[in-house]
């Protein structure tokens, strides 16, 4: 197993150098061609949130911007804003926080386009909508195979790797809560989590939006206002907390695993595990939204970026940083529960391991649905879909007896390729991205709520759905 974590490993660091330099390099691009449209409609990105659903072609209400965020949400805030971003500080060092937030920063932009190409490019369901990059590989590339290749690395990675990480950090603080990592609690926690799992994932996408539009909001507010009590308390120490992330993302002061190159590589890293901007996973969540504009989608997933990094992560470093425990005695969300520990006592400990166990079981389902449209998208049938249900419920349970380092290090190889296919289709479809936003800018500036319809652009092929209609007029 150990000759195995390491094989991975040293692929990892060679391979992520490319993914990070496409990364950075499609994110710059992104934001000049764009006109910074991540920074400049903020305003816009957090109006969109409370638009209401329209009705969708079959009669039914479909998801709104608001419950397509909240899934979306689900599938980034998880473990990779609690355990992912302390094996950052761990391995990395403080400076690996700057870095995350770079990338959420740049990230925004790929983000943006690559969830209005999702929304642009969705079919029709029996109860929503589905889409994501297999749809747009193949209907705005024409290129079927490659997205038959995308979609499959998708299902290994979100619903079978990414949920044994869930799994894996769940029962990593549940352990450390109850004070013992017996294989009869895992084995047991694992049980219990598969059971869940599974009730919730037969019931659809409807099902899945509900449960993650209430667990998610209550969850993630809890802890932000836990990270801002730290940040009070310690208020004193807080512009030495800056200094000292600063200092160490440019390797002027190492710490731990520092260095620039450690804090960039590790920073850049989980910041994508954490907020998934450029990987390909979040445009099959804003596919489902029953919008007006395809642009509207785009910009709510940029602003899912924003909350996803810039705060929920920010809180984790914050914690952890302001508590200054024993780094490399504890990895993982262990380490952010034992921060909490140092400021709160031990009862933080068990509120942690409740909040983890809710959001990692958010991202599973958020994960899941995932995969399923890109199930949906290589065959309709029932049989191929339960079989990948089951294969989430066994991954789900295996991860929760798993080795943590292995877990990650595989997740992070099958996300590169994601990265890297994903980046690489929707360079030549940009173009129809910021075609698109401003045709939508130009509507803003008239006063008009912007709607598309797929007679405003006729030479686009491939588009299903957009006839006009019933995607503008009709508001419930």
């Amino acid at each position: 197993m150990d000759q195995l974590n390491s094989f991975i490993t040293d692929i990892n660091d060679r391979y992520w150098y490319l993914i990070i330099a496409l990364l950075l390099a499609s994110g710059i691009y992104y934001t000049i061609r764009s006109r910074f449209a991540q920074f400049r409609l903020g305003r816009e990105m957090v109006r969109l949130i409370s638009e209401p659903s329209l009705t969708m072609e079959n009669g039914r209400k479909g998801l709104s911007s608001f419950q397509s965020f909240t899934i979306s949400a689900a599938a980034r805030v998880g473990t990779g804003n609690v355990a992912g971003v302390a094996i950052a500080i761990t391995v990395g060092g403080p400076g690996a926080v700057f870095w995350m937030w770079v990338t959420a920063l740049i990230g925004a932009a790929t983000s943006f386009v690559e969830s209005t190409l999702g929304q642009l490019y969705k079919v029709k369901d029996h109860d929503s909508y589905r889409g994501g990059p297999a749809y747009y590989i193949s209907r705005g590339l024409g290129k079927h195979r490659i997205a038959a290749v995308f979609a499959v690395v998708t299902i290994v990675t979100y619903p079978l790797v990414f949920n044994s990480v869930q799994a894996n950090t769940i029962a990593d603080v549940v352990s450390n809560s109850a004070g013992t990592s017996s294989t009869f609690v895992t084995f047991g926690l694992g049980l219990a989590l598969a059971a869940l799992t599974a009730l919730v994932i037969f019931g659809g996408v409807r099902r899945i939006s509900w449960v993650c539009q209430v667990i998610v909001p209550a969850l993630a507010l809890s802890y932000i206002g836990l990270g801002l009590v730290v940040i009070a308390m310690n208020i004193d120490a807080v512009p030495g907390m800056f200094v000292l992330i600063f200092e160490n993302a440019f390797g002027l002061r190492e710490i731990v695993g520092g260095g620039i190159g450690a804090a960039i590589m590790h920073g850049i890293r989980r910041g994508l595990y954490s907020n998934e901007a450029g990987m390909g996973s979040v445009p099959n969540i804003s596919a489902t939204a029953a919008v007006s504009h395809p642009v509207k989608q785009g910009l709510v997933q940029s602003l899912g970026v924003y909350f996803d990094t810039l705060v929920i992560c920010s809180m984790t470093a914050f914690i952890i940083l302001l508590s200054d425990p024993d780094f490399g005695q504890r990895e993982g969300a262990g380490l952010t529960q034992n921060a909490l520990a140092l400021q709160f006592g031990d009862w933080a400990i068990h509120y942690l391991a409740v909040v983890i166990f809710f959001l990692a079981f958010s991202s599973v389902l958020g994960n899941y649905y995932i995969g399923q449209a890109n199930v949906q998208f290589l065959t309709h049938s029932r049989i191929a879909l339960n079989s990948f249900r089951v294969a989430v419920i066994t991954c789900v349970f295996l991860g929760s007896v798993g080795s943590l380092a292995l877990v990650w290090n595989v997740a992070d190889l099958t996300m590169g390729v994601m990265v890297l296919i994903n980046l690489l289709v929707i360079a030549p479809l940009s173009v129809i991205a910021f075609r698109l936003l401003d045709h939508y800018l130009d509507q803003r500036r008239r006063g008009i709520n912007p709607t598309f319809a797929k007679r405003d652009m006729p030479d686009l092929a491939g588009v299903e759905c957009w006839e006009g209609a019933q995607e503008g007029a009709r508001i419930s």
